[in-house]
Formats: C-alpha cells, sequence, structure tokens
C-alpha cells in the first residue's frame, strides 16, 4: 500500500511541476507575442483607435488595459492567431464601454459599435490598414502648439516614451511629459479630425511630419545592431513612412531629400561594427559592407529633389551623407565643399548638432585651433552639458590641438554619458590613446 501511495504521490508532483512548467511557457510565450505586437504595431492600433474616437489619451489607456488583458488570458487559452486584431477588439469594447458612461449625450454607442464592427473586418485577416500617416497629419493640427507636433507624433503613432522624446529635443523629459499631456487634451478639446488634410492645408503641417519621421530615424540610429527592444526597427519605420509622404507629395523637395538622407545614412548600418561588434568610425568602414543598391536610389531622390529649386534643411543633409560617400569612394578630399554645406546648413536651421559637425569639418580645412573656436560660439548652450556628440568631438578637437589634459576630461564627460556599449569601448581606447 505505501507503495502505492508513494507513486500516486509522485505521479501528482509530477503533474504540478508539468502544470507549473506549462504556466511559465505559457507566460514567456504570450510576453513574447506582447512584445512583438508593440513594436510592430502599437502606432498601428493607436492610429485607428483614435481616428474614430478623436481622444488620443484614450485610446491608449484603452490599448493598455487591452495588453494587460491580453498578459492574463493568453497564457491560459494560448496566443490567438491574430494578435493584433483580439488587441485591437478589447480596446474598442473599453472605449464603448467608457463612452457609456461617459460620454452617452455626446455620441452614440450605436454609431461607436457601427464602426467597431468596421474595425474587427478590417483586421479579420490580419491586413491592418495604416492610418499612422493621417494621424501624424492630424497631430500638426494648427490648433496644436507647433513646438509639441513632431513629439506628439513620436508618442502616438511611434510608441516612444518622453524620455526617449526629450533625448531627441535636447529637453528635460519631465517638460516634454507636460507638453504631450496639454497637447493630446487640446486635441481632445478641439475636435482636431483624424484626416489626411486636403492639400491646401499641407504645406503648413508638412514640416513637423518631416520633422518627426527624421527623430524617429535618429532614435533607431542608435541602435545599429537592433538590440535595443524600444529602439528596434525604428530607422525601418521611419523609411517607410517617409517613402509614403513621397507617394503622398511626389513634387516636395523636402520629403525627397529626408528619405535620400535617410536611405544614405542606413545603407551603411553594417558597416558600423565589424565581426566583433566593435564600433567602426566612417572613415574606417569597409565600403564593401555598404548598400549600394540603396546609396544610388539616395542620389536618384537627391537628383529629383534639386530640380525642383527650393533647397532645404534635409536636401542639405543628404547632400552632406552624399559628399562624404563621394570622399569615401574616390579618395578625393572634398572638406571645403562639406564646410561650406555646413554653413548653409547651419544658417538655415541654427542647430547646435550642425554647429558641431561643421567644427570638425573646420578642423580639417583651417586647424583644430580654428574648430575649437568655433565650438567656444555654441559652448554656453545648455542643452549640450548632457549630450555626448558635443563631448566627444570636443575630446578629438583638444587631442588635435595637443591639450591632451582637458581631451582627457572632455573624453571621460563622453564616456559617462553614452549608452552604447560600443562606441563607449571605442572613446576609451581613444581616451587611452592620448600622451600623459
Amino acid at each position: 500500500m505505501e507503495n502505492v501511495t508513494e507513486s500516486y504521490a509522485c505521479n501528482e508532483s509530477e503533474v504540478l511541476l508539468d502544470a507549473r512548467m506549462n504556466s511559465r511557457e505559457g507566460d514567456a510565450q504570450a510576453h513574447s507575442v506582447a512584445d512583438a505586437v508593440a513594436r510592430r504595431s502599437y502606432g498601428k492600433l493607436v492610429a485607428l483607435l483614435a481616428a474614430r474616437t478623436r481622444d488620443i489619451a484614450a485610446a491608449e489607456d484603452a490599448l493598455s488595459e487591452a495588453f494587460v488583458k491580453a498578459l492574463i488570458d493568453w497564457p491560459l487559452n494560448g496566443c490567438p492567431s491574430n494578435p493584433e486584431a483580439w488587441l485591437l477588439f478589447v480596446a474598442r469594447r473599453k472605449i464603448i464601454d467608457l463612452t457609456r458612461r461617459q460620454r452617452a449625450r455626446e455620441m452614440a454607442v450605436e454609431q461607436l459599435e457601427f464602426r467597431a464592427e468596421w474595425l474587427e473586418a478590417a483586421v479579420a485577416d490580419a491586413a491592418i490598414p495604416d492610418h499612422r500617416l493621417a494621424l501624424m497629419f492630424a497631430c500638426a493640427h494648427p490648433a496644436i502648439d507647433p513646438g509639441v507636433r513632431a513629439p506628439l507624433m513620436l508618442q502616438v503613432v511611434l510608441g516612444l516614451n518622453a524620455a526617449m522624446i526629450a533625448s531627441a529635443f535636447l529637453t528635460s523629459p519631465a517638460t516634454m511629459g507636460q507638453r504631450l499631456a496639454r497637447a493630446k487634451n487640446k486635441i481632445k478639446q478641439a475636435g482636431v479630425p483624424f484626416r489626411i488634410p486636403e492639400r491646401e492645408e499641407l504645406a503648413g503641417r508638412l514640416d513637423a511630419v518631416l520633422d518627426a519621421i527624421y527623430a524617429t530615424f535618429a532614435e533607431g540610429w542608435t541602435d545599429p545592431g537592433g538590440t535595443d527592444l524600444a529602439r528596434r526597427g525604428l530607422a525601418e519605420e521611419a523609411i517607410f513612412l517617409g517613402s509614403l509622404v513621397t507617394e503622398l507629395l511626389p513634387q516636395e523637395p523636402e520629403a525627397l531629400g529626408l528619405l535620400a538622407l535617410m536611405l544614405h545614412a542606413e545603407a551603411r548600418r553594417r558597416a558600423r561594427r565589424n565581426a566583433q561588434g566593435e564600433y567602426v568610425p566612417f572613415a574606417e568602414q569597409d565600403l564593401a559592407l555598404w548598400d549600394w543598391r540603396m546609396i544610388h536610389e539616395a542620389e536618384a531622390l537627391l537628383l529629383r529633389a534639386s530640380a525642383l529649386g527650393d533647397v532645404g534643411r534635409f536636401q542639405l543633409e543628404a547632400a552632406l551623407q552624399s559628399a562624404h560617400v563621394y570622399r569615401r569612394r574616390t579618395g578625393h578630399a572634398n572638406w571645403a565643399a562639406v564646410a561650406q554645406l555646413y554653413d548653409a546648413l547651419l544658417a538655415l536651421s541654427g542647430s547646435p548638432v550642425v554647429a558641431i559637425n561643421r567644427a570638425l569639418a573646420i578642423a580639417e580645412t583651417q586647424g583644430a585651433g580654428a574648430a575649437l573656436r568655433a565650438m567656444e560660439e555654441i559652448a554656453a548652450d545648455a542643452r549640450l552639458a548632457e549630450y555626448q556628440p558635443y563631448w566627444a568631438a570636443c575630446a578629438e578637437l583638444l587631442a588635435k590641438a595637443g591639450e591632451n589634459g582637458e581631451a582627457r576630461r572632455a573624453y571621460e564627460i563622453a564616456i559617462g554619458l553614452e549608452r552604447d556599449d560600443a562606441v563607449r569601448r571605442f572613446l576609451q581606447r581613444r581616451r587611452a590613446a592620448l600622451a600623459p
């Protein structure tokens, strides 16, 4: 009898152990699928929900609750074959419930349910309509403060958090968070329509849309290996959105210029790290690893833009990328032309980031002393105090000028601010190479 009891106890223990293991596996799979959906479709889902409620905050809240419910339901019942449709269905129900309680007088529940049925049918085959561009133009509505239009797009359409957005626009996370909250409330109160504006309305909104796409690409560019979950795929997303804008507005030179700029930069992604994962500066990259098809496409776009006769910021930045590629490909030193392009870009934008790169170009034509004098002109800008490229540029110029003590100090600040391990090791090697 004891043997039977022991056997039964062992079997029961094994069953419980299997159940716990299956539960853990289910939890892991649910989290993995939810993370993938969040990276891939967050902006699409928010856009679909907000396009019909005109309440971005409510759309985000409903989607967040849907994700919470998914992490409870999916481990028990398995992940759905179409997780986006599942999340959209749950989030839509949350919004309907909220509307029934809070906005019964403003919007008929029957109308919402009709729209929800249309949404459900639209995603039945996993083909979610892409309303992100419409939502981006909505965020650029004249009722919204111009300074927060692009940041609002980054948060609502692409799911970036306030800290990442603040970093892109050289401001504090707290300040950016407050601006975004006010902007969302403004959209709700003003009843901003979520649609592609009429052609005569585009001119006043396009710049903010392009700024947001550019900032998205820049965030993705900081993660060349695709190891940062928050930034993975952002560069590809920005290029896709940039392509949509050029299709919508094929005669807008700045839209063409931005797409050319992004393609030029993205073409070098594989060459930015070596086989050991170490950072490779532009001047030492293997040209065979560059995507020349992408580079040729960028050149064709830049040529189209220049033919339209209205030169702007993104065209100048794309021209700079083209000039750098030309120098590496031919071996011809074109630093004087590069410096002239930076002069024009700085006059147009007044950006301290442009000023930093201009100083580095000046160092190639006039020496490190002249470059350091150019850097002094922007040193008082408080936004640069925690901007890593500024300190890295200062360190390089000081080292060239023989000011090794000051260079070492600047390198230490740059190393402390750098979040990429490979770049941090590169800076540490440069600091270690300084003479005592």
